[in-house]
């Protein structure tokens, strides 16, 4: 009897971890290929970085070094050449789109059909970029239902499937038992500092951040601070800048956002996916960002980015549910207050969270399961990926449905790793 043979190929790229499966028909088990696929699909899970959903458009700096590497093009040609002398059915490419939209583009002139798992900003910026998105994925699946009426206008098929982090997030009402896992006083009122993850952002954002945190703890004696650093750099970056400014202690956790924030009676944090999380996990918040100066002059001037609000909150419901602190905006002063603004008004903090909630419903749809089932409906154009998955609809779910997970972020892997993959 003819079943799957399931080979997942893995690459690391300057700290993004891409996963894409090739499925071709062969005469092996499919227990065992499940549980390879879902074996190295875990191990994408501690490797990718969501990142998608920053306006400031950060995978870039992650992909750009690609550029003068010619090691990693000469890689790229090699998955290129095993892919079209043993094409797979379909090929789903995993965000990162500097690096998946080049391949996708080239993988559809050679006759195979591709989908592109998470789109990027082209609501928000560079809107011209959805022609390259259309001419690289038969299919964009969509992680917010804004999404998909875009692409539309442009004539790119597209699916919303859910965000999966509203699957894998719960609203968290305990932020006693989270300051405890903290090391920090459970009863005292708590402020958390999320400055983003990249050395840019920080730099940006973390004097104007501990300025305001002086100015709280001031006012509010008794007040605590806990600030998330993604990793042992931003970490370390922040602390120099605390050093320097002085004048409060803030405890810095690294790699623990979520229970930093859910520790928080309010969040004070980049633009980005955490003001995302903040959402789910069902805190106030209060956003803030800053770019270059120039970068800001250049995208005012030229009116790149299109959006009337920034914060995902304020996109995903339409209107300014939190305060928004851009640029010259986000001076400690402004970010105190508008913190304070939070902590006074309990009104206020009853109608956000019974805001949050809905948003969090309404993103929380089973993601995985959309997304396998948007490409196993042959969504993407042409016969139906079917005739390679057996007749079997579960099946074709099963295998399907891990292809679609979303993965989380792990450094310690190599720049380029293509072991355990071949045609």
């Amino acid at each position: 009897m003819s079943m799957l043979q399931v080979r997942c190929l893995a690459i690391l790229i300057a700290g993004l971890f891409l996963s894409s499966c090739v499925v071709t028909q062969q005469d092996l088990q499919m227990q065992r290929d499940l549980l390879e696929l879902k074996r190295r699909l875990g191990e994408a899970e501690r490797a990718v970085k969501e990142m998608q959903d920053d306006t400031s458009g950060g995978v870039r700096a992650h992909v750009e070094t690609l550029a003068g590497n010619q090691a990693d093009f000469q890689a790229e040609l090699e998955l290129l050449r095993r892919l079209r002398e043993n094409p797979p059915d379909v090929f789903v490419g995993i965000d990162a789109p500097d690096f998946n939209l080049g391949l996708e583009i080239k993988l559809r002139r050679a006759g195979i059909r591709t989908a592109h798992y998470v789109s990027p900003t082209v609501w928000a910026w560079r809107e011209g970029r959805a022609a390259k998105i259309g001419a690289a994925a038969d299919l964009v699946l969509c992680l917010f239902p804004f999404e998909p009426p875009f692409y539309r206008n442009h004539a790119v098929p597209a699916a919303y499937v859910g965000h999966p982090l509203a699957d894998q997030i719960e609203e968290d009402r305990d932020p006693a038992a989270a300051r405890l896992r903290l090391g920090l006083d459970r009863a005292a009122g708590t402020v958390a500092l999320l400055p983003g993850s990249r050395t840019g952002e920080i730099g940006r954002l973390a004097e104007p951040m501990i300025r305001a945190a002086a100015r709280l703890a001031q006012r509010r004696p008794g007040m605590q601070f806990v600030c998330a650093a993604a990793d042992a750099a931003a970490k370390d970056l922040f602390g120099r800048e605390l050093q320097r400014i002085g004048g409060v202690d803030i405890h810095v956790v690294r790699s623990d956002p979520r229970t930093v924030i859910a520790a928080a009676d309010c969040v004070l944090c980049a633009s980005g996916t955490a003001t995302l999380e903040t959402l789910l996990v069902n805190r106030p918040l209060v956003m803030t960002y800053r770019v270059a100066p120039s970068t800001y002059r250049i995208g005012r001037l030229f009116n790149l980015v299109k959006l009337e609000w920034f914060s995902l909150p304020n996109i995903l419901a339409g209107r300014g549910l939190v305060p928004e602190l851009i640029q010259d905006e986000a001076t400690p002063e402004n970010l105190a207050q508008a913190v304070e603004a939070w902590l006074d008004d309990d009104a206020a903090r009853a109608a956000l969270k019974q805001a949050f909630s809905e948003l969090h419903e309404n993103l929380r749809c089973d993601a995985a399961d959309r997304a396998a089932a948007a490409v196993a409906r042959g969504s993407l154009g042409g016969a139906a990926p079917s005739r390679a998955l057996g007749a079997d609809p579960v099946r074709q779910r099963a295998l399907l449905r891990h292809v679609a997970r979303r993965q989380q972020p792990n450094d310690d892997g190599p720049l380029l790793d293509v072991s355990g993959w071949s045609p």
